[in-house]
């Protein structure tokens, strides 16, 4: 048990029991690659929510999202968020999730802290809640704030990893996804939710992959029920959560327990082209990956060249790289030789960037180190106030 601001050792793979505010002052600043976070709502809720046959909806009503009054909200928010932003290295990110009753607020004192709002993302219901007084519009969207913490920050965004999740298309700023639902929510003893709030992991899944890479470190100063550490430790992410409710904490460290990683293979991320190391055609004439004497051609196989000893394309009397040959033949003053000759693999004609591109996932498959040993999720921490 610790209490106080005593800084700490950074607690990888652990959820904290306590105030989420007096648990990030320990933390070392500097120290986190992307937070995520789903604070109170401050819904405001007067009375009980019912369905048109008397039954109770079972919405938020808990203290822990009821303040004073909207400045008490606000001295809260920016208590937490100026910790987030300390904790943040230079180039990190966070993301955090409201609704109509508090998210504008959280908009504007993230831009008052420095951070640099880079998208706001509307999650779009495929399964909203519906509106049962019938005099307003159903709520069927919640609003993700995704920001660096400076507008000099050489923020992640996984692009191409985004595109191939979205059938190779670009991915918007609107996402269709489910509630949490079925055997995916965590109920207690009873049957009932366990928390009323709890996210899809489809969600965090989005995010961890857009915004993190492998063993990066993932932060949740408002966990609930651990979606956001479950997905951290299915997609290999490091991760802390902070949660001061003991129920909603024990679920998250169980629920952490339970998740087993992804192979390291299945986790990787689709690297953007300019993160992708440099690969010269020589070096896979080296490696034997394509073989001395290898005819290349055009797509249309009108052009013709021979692979030399040393990485050089050999056409007549026309010697040259594979951009240099490539230009020369075709009359251009340039040429992508990568794209531009093919090569014959098991009956079938290939771009030569096919090699360049499994040289690239098969040297960063090399370098990635296996994750840290599975370290129980623990709540050995826990604030004297909570």
């Amino acid at each position: 048990m610790m209490s106080g601001a005593t800084s700490m050792e950074l607690p990888l793979d652990q959820i904290l029991r306590g105030d989420c505010v007096e648990m990030m002052k320990m933390l070392p600043g500097g120290s986190i690659d992307c937070i995520f976070a789903d604070p109170p709502y401050n819904l405001q809720l007067r009375g009980e929510l019912r369905r048109p046959d008397d039954t109770v909806v079972d919405g938020v009503d808990d203290d822990w999202d009821k303040f004073a009054d909207l400045a008490t909200y606000d001295e809260f928010t920016r208590a937490w968020l100026s910790e987030a932003r300390r904790l943040l290295r230079k180039d990190g990110t966070i993301w955090v999730i409201g609704s109509y009753h508090n998210i504008f607020r959280i908009g504007a004192i993230l831009q008052d802290l420095g951070f640099w709002i880079l998208n706001d993302i509307i999650w779009r219901k495929s399964n909203p809640m519906p509106n049962f007084r019938g005099r307003r519009f159903t709520n069927a969207h919640e609003t993700m704030i995704w920001a660096a913490r400076s507008p000099d920050s050489r923020y992640r965004f996984n692009y191409q990893a985004m595109k191939a999740l979205n059938d190779d298309v670009q991915m918007r700023s609107d996402w269709y996804l489910p509630l949490c639902t079925g055997n995916e929510r965590l109920r207690n003893d009873h049957g009932l939710k366990l928390h009323p709030t709890q996210k899809p992991e489809s969600l965090l899944h989005r995010v961890l992959i857009a915004s993190t890479n492998v063993d990066d470190v993932v932060l949740d100063p408002f966990t609930g029920t651990g979606t956001t550490t479950a997905m951290a430790r299915r997609l290999r992410r490091r991760y802390i959560g902070i949660e001061r409710h003991p129920d909603y904490a024990e679920a998250a460290m169980g629920r952490a327990l339970r998740e087993k990683p992804l192979p390291m293979d299945a986790v990787l991320s689709t690297p953007m082209k300019r993160e992708a190391p440099r690969v010269p055609f020589g070096s896979l004439v080296e490696r034997g990956l394509i073989t001395v004497g290898t005819i290349v051609s055009d797509r249309h196989r009108r052009l013709f060249a021979t692979v030399s000893s040393d990485g050089t394309l050999i056409s007549g009397s026309r010697r040259g790289s594979i951009h240099k040959l490539g230009a020369t033949l075709t009359n251009a003053p340039s040429c992508n030789g990568w794209t531009f000759w093919y090569f014959e693999r098991n009956g079938e004609y290939l771009p030569l960037d096919t090699l360049r591109s499994e040289s690239q996932v098969e040297a960063a498959t090399v370098a990635m180190v296996a994750s840290p040993e599975e370290s129980a999720a623990g709540l050995d921490i826990e604030s004297s106030s909570s």
